[in-house]
C-alpha cells in the first residue's frame, strides 16, 4: 500500500502532495476534534462545545426579518422570478454595477460614512481567503515575503502561502504592552528578512485584529503607513472585522488616513481586503472584496477573480439587502449591541473565577490569558493544557501558539457563535474546571503540609533522642572529667 502510495504522489504536483495548506495545526485540530463529538444540549450534552470559529449569528433574526419582508430580494421567490433569467445568464467579473455600489455603501456605513469608497475600486472574490490570495499572487513572486504582526489569523499561512510560495515574516509583539505593533519590531522583523537575503514586498495587518480583538488607533495607523511608505513596501489592511467594534466612532479605518492625510504616502502602495463573512455573519456566501488605490492592482485582480466570483444570485440578493440604509444602519447598531453584551457577559463570568483576558472590544473572540494554569511557561505545557481544555473540558478554543503568539499561555474564545443557554454551559465548565483544579491545589497544599509537618515532628524526635544519646553517652560534655572537676 505505501508504495502505491509513494507512486501515486509521484504522478500529483507538488502543492497537491504538500501540507501548506494548515490543517496539521492545532487550530485545526481543534475543530476535527469538535466534527467528531459535537455538543448538543439534549443528543449529546457532554459533546465539545465550539469556541474555535469566528461567525457571528448573534443578528440572523433581523436579516431573517428583512428577508421576510422582502420577497422580491431573491430571483427564487414569486415576486423575484421576473428576474431570474437575466441573473441566471449574467456573469461578468466586474461584478453588477448594483452590487459594487450596495457594497461601497455598507463599506461606508460601517465606517461611520467617515469615508467614502468607490464602486469602480471593487474587486470582488471568494471569500476573504480568495481575495488574500489574489492579493498576494499580485503583489509578490515566490520567495518573496509579507512582516505580519503576531499573533495573527492562522489561516493566512494558506492563504497566502499555499499556492502563492509567498513567505510571512512575524512581527514580534508582546503582552507588556498589549501586543500593540512598534516601529521597533517592524524594523527588527525588516531587517531579520534583509540578513536571510529575503525582499519583502508588504505588511500586512489585520485591524481590527483576530485573534486580539483590538484595533489600531490613528498614531499607530500613521507610523505604519509611514513605515512602508519609507521602505516601498505594500499595506494590505484585513479590515473584515471593522463592523464588529463596540464602539464605531472608535475604529479608524486605513481608508480615512489616506484622505485625511492624503499625502502621507503613495496611495499605489494601500490595499483593503474586506467580506460579509464576520460583519454579516454570511461566510457561506463566499462574498469577499478587494479595494485597492492602485489601479493596475485593480485591472489584474478583477481578470483573476474569474477564478472565484461571487454567484450573480448572491450579488442580486446582497445588492438588494445592502442598498436599504434604514436596514444597514439599524443591523450595525443591534449587532455592536448584542455582541458587547455577549462579550461583557463572557468576560466577566471567566473573571469571576479569576481569569483574565486582554482588553478589547472589537471582533468576535476575546484573547484569554490561562498562564497560571501551565506547569512551565513553554508552548509544551501549553499544548499538554490545550488538550486538557478538548478532552475534559470538552470546549474547543485555540491555543496561541497556532496564532504564532510569541508567549505560551493566551488562548482564542469564539463567543459569537452560539446561542446564550450554551455560551453558560461553557462557562459552567470553565468554572467547575477552574474551582475542582483550586480544590486540588488545597488539597495537595494540605498533604504537602501535613507530610512536612510529620517530617518535622520526627525530625524533632530524632533530635530529642540525639540529645538524650549525648547526654547519657560516655563521650557526652556533660560527663567530661574537667566539668565535674569544674562542678
Amino acid at each position: 500500500m505505501e508504495v502505491a502510495l509513494n507512486n501515486t504522489h509521484k504522478l500529483l504536483s507538488k502543492i497537491a502532495i504538500n501540507d501548506g495548506h494548515g490543517e496539521n495545526s492545532p487550530y485545526f485540530d481543534g475543530w476535527k476534534a469538535y466534527d467528531t463529538n459535537p455538543y448538543h444540549p439534549q443528543n449529546n450534552p457532554s459533546g465539545v462545545i465550539q469556541m474555535g470559529l469566528a461567525e457571528n449569528q448573534l443578528c440572523f433574526d433581523v436579516i431573517q426579518e428583512w428577508i421576510k419582508n422582502h420577497p422580491e430580494a431573491s430571483i427564487c421567490s414569486p415576486q423575484g422570478g421576473f428576474d431570474f433569467k437575466e441573473i441566471a445568464l449574467f456573469q461578468d467579473y466586474h461584478g453588477l454595477p448594483e452590487f459594487r455600489a450596495a457594497i461601497a455603501n455598507f463599506m461606508s456605513r460601517v465606517r461611520g460614512s467617515r469615508v467614502k469608497f468607490d464602486p469602480s475600486r471593487i474587486v470582488m472574490s471568494g471569500g476573504a481567503t480568495g481575495a488574500h490570495e489574489t492579493v498576494a499572487f499580485c503583489l509578490a513572486n515566490r520567495g518573496e515575503a509579507f512582516l505580519v504582526p503576531t499573533p495573527y489569523y492562522p489561516g493566512f499561512d494558506r492563504d497566502l502561502k499555499w499556492r502563492t510560495g509567498v513567505e510571512l515574516i512575524p512581527v514580534v509583539c508582546e503582552s507588556a504592552n498589549n501586543f500593540k505593533v512598534t516601529l521597533g519590531a517592524l524594523e527588527d522583523a525588516y531587517d531579520e528578512a534583509r540578513e536571510s537575503n529575503i525582499k519583502v514586498k508588504g505588511l500586512l495587518i489585520t485591524n481590527p485584529s483576530n485573534p486580539l480583538g483590538t484595533f489600531f488607533d490613528k498614531d499607530t495607523l500613521k507610523t505604519l503607513v509611514g513605515f512602508i511608505n519609507e521602505k516601498n513596501i505594500h499595506l494590505v489592511c484585513d479590515e473584515i472585522y471593522a463592523g464588529t467594534v463596540t464602539n464605531g466612532n472608535e475604529f479608524v479605518s486605513i481608508a480615512e488616513i489616506l484622505e485625511e492625510f492624503p499625502t502621507i504616502c503613495n496611495h499605489n502602495l494601500i490595499h483593503i481586503v474586506y467580506s460579509l463573512s464576520k460583519d454579516m455573519g454570511f461566510p457561506g456566501f463566499r462574498v469577499g472584496i478587494i479595494y485597492s488605490y492602485n489601479d493596475t492592482i485593480v485591472n489584474i485582480a478583477r481578470k483573476m477573480s474569474s477564478f472565484g466570483l461571487v454567484s450573480t444570485q448572491t450579488q442580486h440578493m446582497v445588492a438588494s439587502m445592502l442598498s436599504d440604509n434604514g436596514f444597514v444602519d439599524n443591523f450595525i447598531n443591534e449587532s455592536r449591541i448584542r455582541l458587547a453584551h455577549r462579550h461583557d457577559m463572557f468576560t466577566r463570568e471567566l473573571a469571576e473565577v479569576g481569569i483574565g483576558s486582554l482588553k478589547s472590544n472589537a471582533g468576535l473572540f476575546f484573547w484569554m490569558d490561562l498562564r497560571c494554569f501551565l506547569k512551565e511557561p513553554t508552548f509544551q505545557s501549553e499544548m499538554t493544557f490545550w488538550r486538557i481544555i478538548i478532552n475534559e473540558i470538552k470546549l474547543n478554543v485555540s491555543p496561541g501558539s497556532s496564532f504564532h503568539c510569541d508567549e505560551p499561555g493566551w488562548f482564542r474564545v469564539c463567543f459569537a457563535n452560539m446561542d446564550d443557554a450554551t455560551v453558560m454551559v461553557a462557562v459552567e465548565r470553565i468554572k467547575s474546571f477552574v474551582l475542582d483544579t483550586r480544590m486540588l491545589e488545597i488539597k495537595t497544599k494540605a498533604m504537602a503540609k501535613n507530610k512536612k509537618q510529620c517530617w518535622q515532628n520526627n525530625l524533632q524526635l530524632k533530635l530529642s533522642s540525639r540529645r538524650l544519646e549525648d547526654i547519657m553517652s560516655p563521650h557526652s560534655p556533660l560527663n567530661s572529667p574537667m566539668l565535674r572537676a569544674q562542678n
